[in-house]
């Protein structure tokens, strides 16, 4: 499902952000990508999303190398993709209904079926009456499930996370890793980044810690 092999990332200025990442994530896996801050916990989920390109090595995502695939498809390739981020990345100046319903705009989705679609995943998290509110009326954890609801709302296959509760109380953190089991449960592909450690262990899925850039466990 997801490849690395010998993945390294280098950014202008000459920071590894990572050296030599070998993985291997299974079709249908749950994984937690951890590590202390700067450690290419962002940077290993940008690369899959195709938001940064690597350096060296080959990343395979579904049998697709990505080297292959030109900027003008990328837009295409991240239809298999939903993305969460810290920091919501929610349209301040949008409805609640457009900042979910925007990637299935983007793909051109009837009107119909964006409208089917977002009340399903706004439902889903349980904020179908925030429908009509825009985000600055939301407390962070209710913007975080509408981030959530984004990145779901066009049934990606994978599901990428980064620090989706590092600024979250204790009970909406587990409320939001709870979430993301749901979609795991269903057959979506789950990794999620996070340095709460012992957050993520009382989840019982696989951990892949780094450390400078590099894999120093992934059991």
């Amino acid at each position: 499902m997801i490849q690395f092999t010998n993945v390294s990332m280098i950014y202008p200025g000459g920071n590894k952000a990572l050296q030599d990442i070998d993985l291997s994530i299974e079709k249908g896996e749950m994984v937690y990508i951890s590590g202390r801050s700067g450690a290419g916990k962002s940077t290993l989920l940008r690369l899959i999303n195709l938001i940064d390109r690597h350096t060296r090595g080959q990343i395979v995502i579904k049998g697709q190398n990505l080297e292959r695939i030109k900027s003008k498809r990328i837009s295409l390739f991240r239809r298999n993709i939903g993305f969460i981020f810290q920091d919501h990345k929610l349209l301040n100046d949008r409805t609640i209904f457009d900042n979910v319903a925007l990637p299935l705009v983007i793909a051109g989705n009837t009107h119909q079926d964006i409208k089917r679609r977002v009340q399903a995943s706004l439902d889903k998290v349980g904020l179908l009456s925030k429908i009509n509110s825009y985000p600055m009326e939301l407390s962070s954890g209710e913007r975080q499930r509408i981030g959530f609801a984004r990145a779901v709302v066009h049934r990606p296959s994978i599901l990428l996370a980064d620090e989706p509760t590092g600024n979250l109380d204790p009970a909406l953190s587990w409320e939001i890793m709870k979430l993301f089991e749901q979609f795991n449960q269903v057959g979506v592909t789950v990794m999620i980044a996070s340095h709460e450690i012992d957050m993520i262990r009382h989840m019982q899925k696989r951990i892949i810690i780094l450390n400078e850039g590099r894999v120093i466990n992934a059991s």
